[in-house]
């Protein structure tokens, strides 16, 4: 949300008392350390209740949404000094922070992650270890994997609560202006065929799909595009549903789906799609994955690829630890620098070209997940086994990455690579 910041000039919240000598001294270091938030908070505001029963606002400064956030503890911030997102997180699963809605403070770190810098990061040791056990999940053949069963393999029964009909886990793209009344699952196709037309596929025709999730945007292909369709995941659950989704065409010997590594990869296909699936690759690997795109295509043959990106500006410092997301959610996961990414592209022989980036378009649709994902919840229809903490977990997830879009320094993107020939 944006709204005007509130009045900078209140200091305390009304009815508690100001704190004593005593509580001040404690309180100093932490204060001089929402100071330094405070001076780099451009756009948007921060309310903040503390543990010493202050109240203060942070930024304030430009028009931006309004976060309310009640400190509890005084080790949610030093969570937060030395562990970054990570600390922050554990500082909310412990009860140290909490907010009447966290989706605005995501947002706001995001939209002033230039003038923040390493305030808020994890720095020292705490930072090299979290690189270090990133490193260790890297997307190696052996390792990925793995990687993707930790997410994906968490059940389809878990998913089929919560993603809408089409079983569709990426971004969709709406109708503009977005509109409140849009079904997901409309937004979802109308993505999958967004991709597909940059193909500009001809009947019987062969793509390849790097990624397919649970088997939509290979039923598509095959039935409205007359395609003959291989299709690759990694997550046994991914390729059980996928089969039995594309069980006509998969008799019909119209769509393979298949367990296998996108390096694995042999012959030369007409057109090839990848929705979301180089966030899984990791910046080692991107060369790799870009040179099976090359390899793999016919001379003259096109591929769509969705992807997510953070902005240049802050990508070294966020490759240099691992964030809440790689530690806890999607290990081996990394969004990627789209120019350094582009001229990989360039260099392998592909041509960048008609590139869409449509980044509030996952906000709402991250906004739609965790509706659908809280009603599942509150209706008890979530499979056995999972507990509150995952549950909680899950939900700050969705949230976290909500506000990310939302406060533009990371994106969504179609782009079209076309290989000379």
């Amino acid at each position: 949300m944006t709204a005007h910041a509130p009045d900078r000039g209140r200091q305390f919240r009304s009815g508690r008392p100001a704190p004593g000598l005593w509580s001040a001294v404690v309180a100093a270091p932490f204060h001089r350390l929402l100071d330094r938030i405070d001076a780099a908070l451009e756009a948007g505001a921060i309310e903040a209740w503390l543990p010493d029963g202050s109240y203060r606002i942070l930024g304030g400064r430009g028009p931006g949404p309004v976060a309310e956030v009640e400190v509890r503890r005084w080790r949610a911030l030093i969570r937060l000094a030395q562990s970054g997102s990570i600390g922050w997180y554990q500082g909310w699963a412990a009860r140290d922070w909490t907010s009447p809605d966290p989706v605005p403070l995501f947002d706001l770190f995001m939209r002033n992650g230039r003038s923040l810098g390493t305030v808020a990061r994890a720095r020292g040791l705490s930072r090299r270890i979290k690189k270090f056990g990133h490193w260790l999940r890297d997307n190696s053949p052996g390792r990925a994997r793995r990687n993707i069963a930790f997410h994906y393999d968490l059940g389809n029964d878990f998913y089929a609560e919560w993603l809408d009909e089409t079983m569709t886990y990426s971004s969709a793209l709406f109708q503009e202006p977005i509109r409140a009344d849009e079904e997901l699952a409309y937004a979802q196709l109308n993505k999958v065929r967004a991709l597909l037309d940059r193909l500009e596929l001809k009947p019987d025709q062969h793509l390849l799909e790097i990624g397919c999730g649970w088997g939509t945007l290979a039923e598509i292909a095959a039935d409205e595009y007359g395609a003959n369709v291989t299709a690759l995941t990694l997550s046994e659950e991914q390729r059980d549903h996928a089969l039995e989704y594309n069980r006509c065409n998969v008799a019909a010997g119209r769509v393979r789906i298949e367990l296998r590594d996108y390096r694995d990869v042999g012959g030369q296909y007409d057109a090839i799609a990848s929705v979301e699936m180089v966030e899984a690759v990791g910046q080692r690997w991107w060369p790799a994955y870009l040179d099976t795109i090359a390899r793999a295509l016919k001379p003259g043959g096109r591929a769509a690829i969705q992807y997510i990106a953070i902005d240049d500006a802050l990508f070294d410092a966020y490759a240099d630890s691992a964030d809440f997301i790689q530690a806890y959610v999607f290990p081996g996961g990394m969004l990627i620098s789209e120019s350094r990414f582009r001229a990989l592209a360039e260099a392998a022989g592909l041509e960048w070209t008609e590139q869409h980036s449509f980044g509030l378009h996952y906000a709402e649709t991250l906004k739609l997940w965790r509706e659908r994902f809280d009603a599942a919840v509150a209706e008890g229809r979530l499979p056995a086994g999972f507990d509150r903490r995952f549950v909680e977990l899950w939900r700050y997830y969705l949230m976290y990455c909500e506000g990310g879009f939302r406060g533009g320094g990371i994106w969504v993107a179609q782009v079209t690579l076309t290989k000379g020939g």
